[in-house]
This record gives structure tokens, sequence and C-alpha cells, in this order.
């Protein structure tokens, strides 16, 4: 029994810290092309080949190549081996999953146990025999982890895993596809927005049945099973060749490699008129272009804008996925995404741009020389998607946005009569609402708009709803007449609903302690307030810690962020964010409302500059964190 252990151990061996290696192996490469076929079975299998010297050595041999066969087992079950553990620390998991630097999830076991306390936190019937979906952003790290899930998966039980090209999926096709194969869930391995690479971050979610994120129900009990995992079972079977489409059975285990891109394109193809938005990509006189951020968008960009809507390649920036997105912060905002945004504000600029973040499931919407702040833009596809996109040709059936994202959605749902819902910030608020039959359209300030089509927020969704609405404002118009154009979409909404004037301050990674402190004295505050005391110039309204009653099934959710609001609407927001990997990030929300049309063209951060200056001066933010300026304004 104790050779057996012993060599049971190997099966997780390269889950324990790495050993530096005298001799510098090959550079990674990027994860889009096939990998040639004279590469042994159980390597990773690696597309494109790219030159990335800035990454260090990647191994050839998957984690658990040790104990692998060179090709699938013919017998009618598995062998599950398992693998003694104990609980490491740091595993608590939220509705983003676990996020962590890749460093952590290389640790002994780290990765391993998580995903084993997930299997041990489902009843087995949710997953026993049953459908899984496997996919990620392409970022580093991502092959040696699809493997692990994979093995793991069928050492629990799992009758077929569908797994994306390369182990690509965006976070939206994950929930596509859960949501059209009926699966029992998925996997996504993904960081979301935050940066890629050896040195970077890494993370991991599961979305249920479906395709929304698992609730807080499930992710508290994995949190509680890291905390006393003793094993982890795991099917003794080679790597899987993840660059080949097709089906490979290992006795009563299958995996399907499919195209990431197919079932995706299909549902989008069912809720948009894509001869409506190619007729407008083939104008002579509109120009388009996406930034994919070298992450896993780039892998849709060209099927879908280039090969089915008609656009030309070159409108494409950045389409190739990297595992490190070729050095940058896959964050679709002014700050990060600058190639798009120096496109978009140079004199000859295309008349709508877009960009999507690393998992595909955030976006950002320029036009020339004109930002769409996110809360504007689910202001904006609430207000036309009934006159331009089939799927809401009965009308939505309901809006809503996270408390946080300006009230200009508000105004939408007042005018149209369509029930509105304010919910805490994630996700899986809206998905509730959806599955109860009452909402259609919801978004966040943070760059991430969607609708019911599945249980994610969708990037490429909200770049086709505005391409629809575009579209359609201008298909009666002839070459040479003037395009009614994306700022005249947005100054258009504004003189009907009036203008909210919306900011965010971000300060990322401040020492935890401070943010903390920052946090609990502005509590003590609110605590003390009262209608009616001034703040500068503004009169407070009431101020309060947001807590939200979920009107289908009764669930409460606290001190989910803190509002000052003032007599003349103005809010002041303040939360700490946990999608980042390391520290916190504060984050300050400044809103106004102004009616006035003669108004709307003022600079928001002109218009909100007393505001700010309120913010600032009541959360002592210096005085906690030490930070006297934003990391990202927008």
């Amino acid at each position: 029994m104790a050779s057996s252990s012993s060599r049971l151990e190997t099966v997780l061996s390269s889950l324990k810290p790495r050993t530096p290696s005298s001799t510098p192996p090959p550079p990674p490469r990027s994860m889009l092309a096939v990998s040639s076929s004279s590469e042994a079975l159980g390597a990773p299998l690696l597309p494109l080949k790219l030159k990335l010297p800035h990454l260090p050595p990647r191994r050839r041999r998957s984690q658990f190549s040790a104990m692998t066969s060179p090709a699938p087992s013919t017998a009618s079950e598995l062998k599950i081996k398992s693998v003694p553990t104990k609980p490491v620390e740091g595993q608590k998991t939220g509705t983003s999953g676990l996020r962590k630097k890749v460093s952590v999830f290389q640790e002994e076991n780290y990765l391993a146990n998580w995903i084993q306390a997930l299997f041990n936190s489902l009843p087995p019937e949710d997953f026993k025999d049953g459908l899984l979906v496997l996919g990620g952003d392409g970022r580093y790290f991502n092959r040696e982890a699809s493997q692990i899930i994979i093995k793991i998966a069928a050492g629990n039980g799992v009758g077929k895993i569908l797994v994306g090209r390369d182990g690509l999926m965006s976070t939206p096709a994950v929930s596509a596809v859960i949501r059209k194969h009926k699966a029992n869930g998925g996997f996504i391995m993904s960081a979301s927005h935050n940066p890629g690479g050896p040195e970077y971050d890494w993370g991991i979610k599961f979305n249920y049945n479906s395709g929304q994120p698992a609730p807080e129900s499930i992710t508290d009990k994995i949190y509680g099973n890291t905390l006393s995992i003793s094993e982890i079972k795991v099917a003794d079977i080679p790597d899987v060749d993840l660059a080949c489409l097709g089906v490979t059975n290992y006795g009563n285990f299958f995996v399907e490699v499919v195209d990431p891109v197919s079932d995706y394109l299909e549902l989008m193809e069912e809720v948009f008129d894509f001869q409506l938005i190619k007729d407008l990509i083939s104008r002579s006189d509109f120009r388009f272009t996406f930034d994919a951020m070298h992450a896993v968008t780039g892998a849709y960009a060209k099927p879908i804008f280039s090969d089915r809507l008609g656009a030309n390649l070159d409108c494409i920036k950045n389409g190739v996925p990297l595992e490190d997105f070729g050095h940058g912060h896959p964050d679709p905002n002014l700050t990060y995404a600058k190639d798009l945004v120096d496109i978009m504000y140079a004199e000859d600029a295309p008349d709508l741009g877009a960009a999507s973040d690393g998992d595909g499931d955030r976006n950002m919407i320029l036009g020339r020389q004109f930002f769409i702040t996110p809360s504007d833009s689910v202001a904006i596809i609430a207000a036309n998607a009934q006159m331009a996109i089939p799927y809401f040709k009965n009308g939505p059936k309901g809006l809503a946005r996270s408390m946080p994202t300006s009230g200009a959605l508000d105004r939408v749902a007042e005018k149209l009569n369509l029930p509105f819902y304010e919910v805490p910030t994630g996700w899986k608020f809206f998905g509730n609402l959806m599955d109860a039959g009452r909402l259609s359209i919801c978004g966040e300030e943070s760059f991430g708009t969607g609708s019911d089509h599945i249980r994610e927020k969708d990037g490429i969704w909200a770049v086709l709803a505005w391409l629809s609405i575009i579209a359609y404002r201008n298909k009666d118009k002839k070459v040479g007449e003037k395009l009614f154009s994306v700022a005249d979409v947005a100054r258009e909404h504004w003189a009907t609903y009036g203008r909210n004037f919306f900011s965010r301050y971000d300060y990322e990674e401040c020492e935890s302690e401070g943010a903390n402190k920052m946090i609990e004295y502005l509590r003590e505050m609110i605590s003390k307030s009262k209608p009616g005391d001034s703040y500068g110039n503004y009169s407070l309204q009431f101020a309060d810690d947001f807590t939200y009653t979920d009107p289908v099934d009764g669930s409460v959710a606290s001190k989910q962020g803190i509002r000052f609001v003032f007599t003349d609407g103005s809010r002041i927001i303040f939360r700490l964010s946990g999608t980042g990997s390391a520290g916190a990030t504060v984050r300050i929300y400044i809103e106004q409302y102004e009616p006035d049309v003669s108004m709307h063209n003022v600079d928001a951060q002109t218009a909100l500059k007393p505001l700010i200056d309120v913010a600032l001066s009541i959360s002592k933010l210096k005085e906690f964190t030490g930070r006297e300026k934003p990391t990202v304004i927008t």
C-alpha cells in the first residue's frame, strides 16, 4: 500500500512548488493554431509559434504525465486513484470563483484541492454520469489546469466533458454551451480582466446548469470543504489532445473537443439580424474596429465580424489570444484599452469602436471621439432594443442594473413602463430574475452588459447590439448622406431622458488593512448621519450600506456598498472590489443627474468635480490608504 501511495503522489507532482531549471526550455506560444502531429500524446498541445521571450520556461509534459499510459484506455471502467492531501489556506470562493497569482495555483495540490472540494460540495446527481463544459481565456496555466480538471472530473464519475479547442472558450460561450447542451455545469478558467502571465493572475469558477455562476450556497460549501479535504480522486488516463476536434473515450468517460465559436455564433444569429448589421458594415461610408486585447474574443472576432458579417480583417486589432495578453491588462476601459482609444480619438477615427476583456464578458463602446459609459450603454440598448434587435421584438420583460451603476436605466424603465430592479454587484443576482422570467436586459457600470439569452454578461453581444442600433438608425440612408452616429444616438437619448453624469475612481492594490479601516469609518459615519446633513453644497437625503432582498427567493445580501444619496439625486458610493488577486481595490462611484440639454456636452469630470471633492473629503481616502491618485478613472 505504501508503494501505491508513493506512486499516486506523482499524479499531482507538478502541483508542488516548481524547481528552477538551469536549462531554459523553449518560450511559450499563443493559443490559436494546431500542434504538429509529431508531438507526443500527453504533451501540452500548442498553437501558433509566437516567441514571447519574457515568459519563463514551460514544461512540455503534463502535470499528470508521470502516471499515465500513452494511449486511451479501452477498459470498461476507469482506474481511479485516491491521492492523499491536506487542506491549504486561502481558498475562500466568491461569485467570481477563486482568483490568485499563478504561483499560488502552482503550489502543492492547490488547484486539485479546490476542484475536488467542488465535487464534494455538489449533490452526486448534479454530476455523476453527467455532462460538464470546460473552457477558458487562454491565459498562462490554462493548459496544465485543463488536464488537472479533466482527470479529477473523470475520477469523480463525470460522464463527459465538452472542452473548447486548445482549452479556449469565452465565459459567455460557456454559458451558452451549458444551456444549449443541457449540461450539468461548467468550469471557466479565467481571472477575467486581470493581467495574465507567470507572475500575474489565474482563476477558476463554476457555472451551474442554467449557465449562471454558482450561487453562494455552493461557493460557501466549496470553501468549507477546502478546510477538511483529505483525498483527491484522479482518473488514470493520459493527457487529452485539446488541439484536435472530436471525441475520445477512456473507458466510460468521454472528452469531446469542440469548436469554441460555433454554438455561440449560432445563438448570436438567433438574437440579432445579421443581414441588417452586414449591410451597415458593407457601406463604404461606415468603418468599424474591434480590439480583442490579445484575449479570448480574438478567437471569435474573425468568425463573427469578418467571416459572417463581412468586415475587413484589418478592423480586428490585437486579435491573437496570448497567454500574457501581449504584456497587457485586458480590461476594456479608457486606461488599459489605449490602442483602441488612440484609434477612436484620431482625426480619421472609425465610426464605431469596441473592445472586450480577458474572458469576453465585458465590453467598451466608443464612437468617433466619443466614449459611451457602461451605464449609458445599457440604457441606450434597452431604449432601442425592441426596434433594432429581433430577440426583443415583443419588448423586454424587465430591466435591472447593479446598485453602483448610474440611474440612466431607471428612467428608461419608467418611460417604457417596465419592471425595474436594483441589485448588488454580481451577475448571479440578475440570473435569479431571468430564470423567473422577470428580466431581459441588464448591466453593470464595470463594463458588463447582457440579456437573458445566457446567464453571463456578454461583451460581443453588447458590440452586436450597438452595431444593430446604428444599422437600424441608418438603414434608409443612402451612401453620401450623413450617418446617424454613436454620438448622435447618445445625445438623442440624453435629450429624451436627461443625462446621468457618472465616473468611477479605482484605487487598485491598496493595503487591505487601510482599505477596510476606511470602510468601517464610513459605516460609522452613516450610522450617525441624518437627512438634511450638509456635505459641501449637497444636502443628504439618506446614507446606508446597501441591502438587497431577492424578490424571487427571499435571500438577503447585506453590506453591498456604502451610499450617500443627496436631495438632488446625486450619489456617492464606496465599495471594495473582490475581483483582484492581491490587496484591495477601493472603488468610488460619483453620479449627478442633469436634465438641462444645454449642459449635456459638459465634460463629465468637470461636471462632477464638486461631488468628487466631497467624496474624497468624507472618505479620508488618502489618510487611510496613502493613495493620492486613482489607478483608473472611468
